[in-house]
């Protein structure tokens, strides 16, 4: 076993206990100060949850790679510091825009922040991005462009930052949704970063992956009567949304070269965060063609629909993941020998189609059981 490889397993391992350790202690306080999610009409849950979950995940993931860091150059791998060459100077950058993230979003779950100040937050932290070198300059050929202009590059890693950070965030609708698509995403990044050589983001997403699994296991499969249940709120979907983006724009920056296809970076890049990316899109035009206001929430989201078909939670939720990791694996197989544009305007097609054929579905039940289903 090499070194990073080890890395990448001690950061992971080491992310997954220390989140294992803080969120029952966060659940404990949750309780003590009476810090829950609020229940209304939208809400899929009963009972009282704390949504403080994602406090967990930036502590977490930063000494998880810390320590790792800490010990190669303290116990005779001093090697390491110039092994991680360029990926050093975005990844302190990086760390700044998260910190953003993780404070708007522990202080919108605490006492609320309005939504203009978390998007020039937003803003604020793909500037530092961009700053930082880590920007998106080259599509790859997808809707036939390649090398960008950096102005272009900027405005468009400007736009992708709030975009993706803001999908993650209202994918988190049933217990594991938003979680367990991001662990998916974050092992495949991880993966891909080993291979390619690009071993700091590789040890970036084993952390992040490592801190999402025990808030996954408390969030599906705790008891909310025991007091064992929770929400990762604002904090996690921001800051797993944050991190997610930034992996998406290495990945991008990745030698093709170093893989034995010749897979296309836009398309994997891309292809992790399709379900969360196409869902709101879908939404924002199912709103604006029913005349509603397009920034306000209800509950007309893919996994909705699958509710309203009559699945469980946790049967929504695997099919759902299911349907990421199918995405991911035809995608990047095909993206050798796939036109980009090509591929995933078929992406679009399918997962229009399936939308199609859900909403039908959705209507004949309605139709049967005499009750609305779905907003």
């Amino acid at each position: 076993m090499d070194n990073w490889l080890s890395n990448d397993i001690f950061s992971f391992a080491i992310a997954l206990v220390l989140a294992g350790i803080l969120i029952p202690q966060i659940l404990l306080i949750a309780f003590r100060k009476k810090l829950f999610d609020e229940i209304d009409e939208r809400k899929i849950h009963k009972g009282v949850v704390p949504r403080l979950g994602g406090i967990a995940f930036l502590p977490s993931i930063l000494f998880s790679i810390a320590i790792i860091v800490g010990f190669n150059l303290k116990f005779g791998n001093a090697g390491v510091w110039s092994e991680m060459g360029d990926a050093i100077v975005p990844m302190y950058f990086m760390i700044c825009a998260v910190l953003l993230m993780f404070l708007v979003g522990m202080a919108d779950d605490l006492v609320g922040v309005r939504y203009m100040a978390k998007f020039l937050v937003q803003i604020m932290s793909a500037l530092l991005i961009v700053a930082s070198g880590m920007y998106i300059d080259d599509l790859y050929g997808f809707i036939w462009l390649w090398e960008l202009p950096f102005w272009f590059g900027w405005i468009v890693t400007i736009f992708a930052v709030v975009y993706v950070v803001n999908a993650i965030n209202l994918i988190d609708g049933i217990d594991g949704l938003a979680s367990g698509l991001s662990t998916v995403a974050l092992s495949f990044f991880a993966v891909l970063f080993y291979i390619s050589g690009e071993h700091v983001y590789s040890m970036l997403a084993s952390a992040s992956a490592g801190t999402l699994l025990p808030f996954f296991y408390y969030n599906v499969f705790g008891n909310a009567k025991k007091q064992k249940k929770i929400f990762m709120g604002d904090t996690g979907a921001l800051t797993t949304g944050m991190i997610l983006v930034f992996c998406a724009i290495a990945m991008l920056h990745i030698d093709s070269a170093s893989f034995t296809h010749d897979y296309n970076p836009f398309v994997m890049a891309l292809s992790p965060l399709i379900i969360p990316c196409f869902d709101v899109v879908r939404v924002y035009l199912h709103r604006v063609r029913r005349h509603r206001n397009p920034f306000l929430p209800d509950k007309c989201h893919i996994h909705h629909k699958l509710l309203a078909l009559g699945l469980n939670q946790r049967a929504a939720l695997i099919v759902i993941m299911m349907w990421a990791a199918i995405f991911i694996m035809v995608n990047v197989a095909l993206s050798s020998v796939v036109n980009p544009t090509a591929l995933i305007a078929t992406d679009v097609a399918i997962w229009t189609v399936v939308n199609i054929i859900l909403s039908r579905r959705i209507s004949s039940r309605e139709k049967r059981l005499g009750q609305h289903l779905f907003d």
